[in-house]
């Protein structure tokens, strides 16, 4: 069985987990929205974990424990490959905030979050976030901007299926990891490989190098050295080619 985060067992990820250091804590989105009782309880409660590439951090069907976060790194959120053909929804970027919906409800995952490389995932318990939802307002707006985002996030995902074009499929997958609310610590530049957004789009590394040739001969990015510098986010969000 992969390894997955849950407080029941030694999990490899659960072994490895710690506090936040204080850069790392500097790195949370929704943390500078609290109070300072709020902030000084959330502190105490985080913990953040390294998965290496292949873990899964949350695995469909087991019941939601923790709301995570990414530090740095990379993730993929997909379905089962018990449900057929994996298909992968979205990535989620450094800064990135995943899960709210299904830690709402308190039920069990229906998707898989696997790290496609060496990844610092924080995560804080259920009970905590729970607490936050009853006491800080600052708290209560992230979650809510959350969840409208994520929305329109996924109205999006489901536009690019659509979208025959392999260099615009590649296009509006990278405007999607460099969203400012959904993955606000990305900035301009995007560590990644073409085989890890390979995965992301679900084309192979062969033409997401002809996809990124066709985009930077456009001016809208350029491929530097470990990753992808965005020039034009709105040509990447809605320009044709």
């Amino acid at each position: 069985m992969p390894p997955h985060l849950t407080p029941n067992g030694p999990s490899p990820l659960r072994k490895r987990a710690r506090a936040l250091t204080t850069q790392e804590l500097d790195q949370i989105p929704w943390l500078r929205g609290l109070s300072a009782e709020e902030r000084e309880r959330a502190q105490a409660d985080l913990i953040v974990t390294q998965a290496q590439a292949g873990d899964f951090v949350c695995r469909l069907g087991r019941p939601v424990t923790y709301w995570f976060g990414l530090i740095e790194g990379l993730l993929k959120m997909s379905n089962d490959d018990s449900q057929g053909p994996v298909i992968t929804f979205t990535g989620v970027a450094p800064g990135g905030w995943f899960g709210e919906g299904t830690v709402l409800k308190h039920e069990q995952y229906r998707y898989n979050i696997q790290a496609l490389r060496k990844s610092l995932v924080a995560g804080i318990p259920v009970a905590t976030f729970d607490w936050l939802l009853d006491h800080s307002i600052g708290f209560n707006r992230f979650v809510m901007n959350q969840l409208n985002e994520r929305l329109g996030q996924f109205i999006a995902a489901r536009e690019i299926d659509r979208i025959n074009n392999p260099d615009l499929r590649v296009a509006r997958n990278l405007a999607a990891l460099f969203h400012p609310l959904l993955s606000p610590n990305v900035g301009d530049v995007l560590r990644t490989t073409q085989q890890e957004l390979a995965y992301l789009v679900g084309l192979s590394r062969q033409r997401v190098n002809e996809a990124l040739t066709t985009l930077a001969a456009k001016g809208w990015i350029r491929v530097e050295y470990g990753g992808v510098r965005v020039l034009d986010l709105q040509a990447l969000r809605s320009g044709e080619l």
